[in-house]
């Protein structure tokens, strides 16, 4: 049997040096737990970014993804295929939305999400050629092209990658006087996360996803929100505008939408957003392939009959209100919604990092994210009672 130092040489010798993962090499997940190659068993806290909502290898996931894969997989967008339109359907009778656009990975989603609503502020608000604007916020994470990376303000995220892509204003996050001032007559968008993840799982005061919605809608400006990660019942709704009542313009959605399977994402929207394109705009040879969406359909089933949001809901106000009540000399703060939580660990303890491998040590795997911050994001099949079991491990790196 090859040792953890073994596939970590591996990769060390041949893989892009782009990512600093924890020093574990795992082969196995079922439901919120996962084995290394050594036979180790975890808890999973970090739901790889969101995207198993639905914990490792659901089983009606994996029947749906196995029929699929004896049937057909991949026949571009050159020819129909008879899970694309049956998912398409599902999705926008789940979110409310007229049409949406299937893609693979977020970042492609927000990419599409860009050029529908410049193309919608060139040919419908009338906004002139290459003059649209769009609002961003600071602390975003988006993706990692290089138009995104254009208007991140993490430094590390855009160096050396320019010349960056022009036409986006950055505001700060949760301000919504900023947005007033930022909106002009060229702005055709308000791209935002409605909890920041990757940020620092950073919530907005109440009140501002609602109050910068009704701002755009006022000045004829089209609200975008990246419900990713959020998205999917990750904070205790199914999306977390929900929150507040609101309804994008445009709605991103990816990671969970597969339930960890294959990369699935889509950008939906109302019918005069959508209608900008046309054949051959834009594409993509694996959008909306038939495995793909034969696993999406699955995924969808599963949030929906095992009602993951509301278990979120749930489980996520216990789990923060018991991370609340440790009394550690190194927290500063815990934040989040559902079971989309940060502990945010005080500069003088040092980086979240130490406390994330502590914690590895115990049999936990989270994830510290902006440096100070340990994201606790496990599936949301996880069972209460493993959670307990993690909050006294937790305990112990804290205090």
């Amino acid at each position: 049997m090859r040792t953890t130092a073994e596939y970590l040489a591996e990769v060390d010798r041949y893989s892009a040096h782009n990512y600093h993962p924890l020093p574990i090499v795992l082969t196995k997940g079922e439901g919120a737990w996962v084995w290394d190659v050594e036979g180790r068993k975890f808890l999973d806290c970090l739901s790889a970014y969101s995207a198993v909502n639905q914990g490792h290898r659901h089983p009606a996931i994996v029947q749906a993804a196995k029929a699929q894969l004896d049937r057909l997989t991949l026949t571009s967008r050159a020819f129909h295929n008879d899970q694309m339109g049956p998912f398409l359907k599902e999705l926008c009778e789940l979110t409310g939305f007229d049409r949406a656009l299937p893609m693979n990975s977020g970042a492609e989603a927000v990419e599409t999400a860009i050029k529908a609503v410049r193309r919608w502020g060139y040919r419908v608000k009338g906004v002139p050629a290459d003059r649209a604007e769009i609002v961003v916020c600071s602390n975003n994470f988006h993706g990692r092209t290089t138009t995104i990376v254009s208007f991140s303000t993490e430094e590390s995220y855009k160096s050396d990658f320019g010349p960056l892509t022009p036409g986006f204003k950055v505001i700060p996050f949760g301000d919504a006087a900023a947005l007033e001032r930022a909106i002009t007559p060229h702005t055709v968008a308000f791209l935002m996360e409605p909890l920041q993840g990757e940020g620092g799982v950073v919530v907005p005061p109440d009140g501002w996803i609602g109050c910068t919605y009704e701002l755009c809608k006022q000045q004829d400006v089209l609200f975008v929100a990246d419900e990713i990660q959020t998205g999917l019942g990750r904070t205790g709704r199914m999306f977390c505008c929900d929150w507040e009542n609101v309804k994008p313009d445009v709605l991103i959605v990816g990671k969970a939408l597969s339930g960890g399977f294959y990369p699935v994402s889509a950008m939906l929207a109302g019918e005069e957003v959508m209608g900008v394109f046309h054949p051959g705009d834009h594409g993509s040879t694996f959008g909306g392939n038939p495995l793909g969406a034969a696993v999406a359909r699955a995924a969808l089933k599963v949030i929906a009959d095992e009602k993951l949001p509301e278990r979120s809901a749930e489980l996520g106000a216990w789990f923060t209100g018991e991370l609340r009540k440790i009394d550690s000399p190194h927290v500063a703060e815990v934040r989040g919604r559902g079971l989309m939580i940060g502990v945010v660990i005080k500069q003088e303890s040092g980086p979240a990092r130490p406390f994330c491998e502590q914690l590895q040590q115990r049999g936990i795997l989270a994830k510290e994210t902006h440096e100070q911050v340990i994201r606790f994001a496990p599936p949301l099949v996880v069972a209460k009672e493993d959670l307990e079991w993690a909050l006294g491990e937790i305990r112990e790196v804290l205090r």
